[in-house]
This record gives structure tokens, sequence and C-alpha cells, in this order.
């Protein structure tokens, strides 16, 4: 993303930005939402229970956006002793995922019915670009943060399917090697290998398929 301020393309930049900061915000709220739901108030009480951006927003995360196009939010804090049900766990980290899903249907349908009722905040480049792209990078986001890897919320939700005892070596080697495997595909990403790019070319086909409008 950096390189488009060296090109000196800063709507899209700023376009892109803004897109990126309103999809992890959903995302860590509904996250936040779900766990209160569940008698878990611990993101309420320390003020991230919000659609501000600003409380959600992790320095380091937001200059690895904008120098390396990849980075991360504040986690919502929450204390799974309070939950109130044994399946909070994998619905509070689901909570986050189907937050990016349900934006990316919003999205992507209201700039169709927009577009298609002559409505001019949705009439031409801009807002195609803002509003796809929108929906887009939510569909990412859902895909990515459901793999079973690392910190990513998908190890919350993947054990809940497995035996018993594969359910608990997962647990194990996870937390052991996890973040490495993370690390070792981000890693593979930027020496070429086209691992995003696949997750990318599938969130497009994705996409078409929740277009109702």
């Amino acid at each position: 993303m950096f390189q488009l301020l060296l090109d000196s393309h800063y709507l899209l930049f700023t376009t892109i930005l803004t897109a990126l900061i309103i999809s992890l915000t959903f995302h860590e709220y509904g996250h936040g939402i779900t766990a209160k739901w569940f008698g878990d108030n611990t993101a309420e009480k320390m003020g991230r229970l919000t659609l501000n951006p600003l409380p959600h927003i992790d320095p380091v995360g937001l200059m690895m956006i904008i120098f390396i196009g990849f980075g991360f939010a504040k986690p919502v804090p929450t204390n799974p002793n309070n939950y109130t049900s044994r399946l909070a766990i994998p619905l509070v980290a689901a909570a986050g995922p189907a937050m990016n899903l349900v934006i990316a249907i919003v999205a992507i349908n209201l700039y169709k019915l927009g577009l298609e009722s002559g409505w001019t905040l949705f009439q031409g480049e801009g807002a195609q670009f803002f509003f796809t792209y929108l929906a887009l990078i939510n569909l990412l986001l859902m895909m990515f943060n459901l793999l079973p890897i690392g910190p990513l919320d998908g190890h919350y939700i993947l054990p809940y399917f497995l035996p018993h005892k594969f359910a608990k070596s997962y647990i194990k080697h996870n937390l052991q090697y996890g973040t490495y495997a993370l690390l070792g595909l981000i890693l593979l990403s930027f020496l070429g290998v086209p691992i995003f790019q696949y997750l990318f070319q599938f969130g497009q086909h994705l996409l078409q398929l929740i277009i109702f409008v």
C-alpha cells in the first residue's frame, strides 16, 4: 500500500485504508458483542465494545498494513471463565469472520441496489471500487481468520469438530508451532508462492455468490 503513496495515488490509498479499518473494526466488534451475549463483558469494561475504530487500532498492525499490506487490529479482550456455555469459545471466535461475511453481503448488495436504482452516491468508478473492495476485503478477512493455525480464529473452532484425542493433540501442536506455521505462510507469500493469490481468487468467486440484488 505504501507504493500507492509513492505513486501519488492518495485517494486510492485512503479508500483502501478506510475499507480495511472498517473491516477490522467490525470483526473485533463481532467478537466482543458475542462474548457479551455469553456473559462476558470484559470488552465492554475496557471500552472495546464499540464501532469506533480508534480503540481497535493497533499502531504496529496499522503500520504493517501501510508498509507491507498485511496487518492486524487489537484483539478484543475476553475472559472465557465468564462464559455461560461451553460453546461460547468457538462461537465467539466465529463471530468475527461471521461479521465480515455480513459486511461483505451488505456492502456488495447495497452497491448493486444503489447502482440499479440510480442513486447518485453509488454512481461512478469510485463507488464501484470502494464497495466492491470493501466486500472483497471482508471476504478475505473471513477466510484468512478461519484458517486453524496460530492465533487465528479458526484454531478456536476446529477442536470442536475433532474427536477428543485429536483435538487435544491439535491444541498442543498448534500452541507450539501454530504461530511459526502462520509466519511461514506469510513468508512464503512474500517469496512468491501464490498462497494469498489463490485466496484472493477464491474471494472473487465467492463475491459473485453473495450478490442477491
